[in-house]
């Protein structure tokens, strides 16, 4: 528990959990050589300092990002939601960077939770930019949007609540084309997800697909009783990288975000 009374994050990255882990480890070490202590003690030093440096060395985020995460953190969470699920600083500032880099003018967030990685996204946009943000669960879009009202960038947003399919569909036959989709909902559905952007066009050649928790906290590569979420991601991990009409890579912030750009 934190000071506040609010349970502390768990660790749900594989930085973090590893980290936890060396941290058990030597705190049960006895009797082993004083080298091999020092070895795992620098270890875990190194692996658990890592989250802290990166967010050190990355530009703090907006005041009206800090109280957004402020709030999520805050809240008694259920139904399957949780605190972990906000995007927080470090990936926050990697995506409003590639909204930046890429020049993206629409953007499209197929699971936005409270909003976190929306706000950060938007506040890059250009003034007449727009980003559509696709969430299922009322509790956590109303907190969104609360956030986006006392926001300057939380204008540029547009809220579509309910199955994000079907938000995807109505997208479509709007004629909508988006050059940056950023991709963290439920993980069973990223495969159907992804096959809807490519056969729709709402990712147009050249677009940027960007994908959340493709780590999925090691069971892609450790677990031999993978769970839903993980047999989920490790099936989207290998259709990714057989599709021809795809060019990616998978970088390891937090959980995971695999980088693809539609080529053909």
């Amino acid at each position: 528990m934190t000071t506040t009374g609010v349970p502390a994050p768990r660790p749900v990255t594989p930085v973090g959990i590893a980290a936890e882990l060396l941290d058990l480890v030597v705190e049960r070490l006895d009797g082993v050589p004083d080298d091999v202590h020092a070895d795992l003690a620098r270890a875990r030093d190194i692996v658990g300092g890592l989250d802290d440096y990166l967010a050190w060395c990355t530009t703090p985020a907006s005041p009206d990002l800090d109280l957004l995460e402020a709030r999520t953190r805050a809240e008694a969470w259920d139904a399957g939601l949780e605190q972990e699920m906000l995007s927080g600083h470090v990936e926050g500032a990697f995506l409003r960077m590639l909204v930046s880099i890429t020049r993206a003018r629409r953007v499209l967030e197929i699971g936005m939770f409270t909003g976190y990685s929306a706000l950060a996204m938007a506040e890059a946009l250009p003034d007449d930019g727009r980003l559509v943000a696709c969430e299922v669960d009322e509790r956590a879009a109303a907190i969104a949007a609360d956030a986006f009202a006392q926001s300057r960038a939380g204008s540029r947003i547009e809220v579509r609540l309910g199955d994000a399919r079907a938000a995807l569909e109505d997208l479509a036959a709007e004629g909508e084309t988006f050059d940056l989709v950023f991709v963290d909902a439920d993980k069973a559905g990223y495969t159907g997800y992804l096959d809807a952007l490519l056969e729709t066009g709402l990712l147009g050649v050249g677009g940027v697909l960007a994908v959340d928790n493709t780590l999925m906290q090691g069971e892609p590569w450790v677990g031999t009783a993978l769970s839903g979420n993980g047999a989920a991601v490790a099936a989207f991990n290998a259709a990714v990288a057989a599709d021809d009409r795809l060019e990616q890579v998978l970088l390891p912030l937090r959980d995971g975000v695999t980088l693809a750009r539609r080529v053909s």
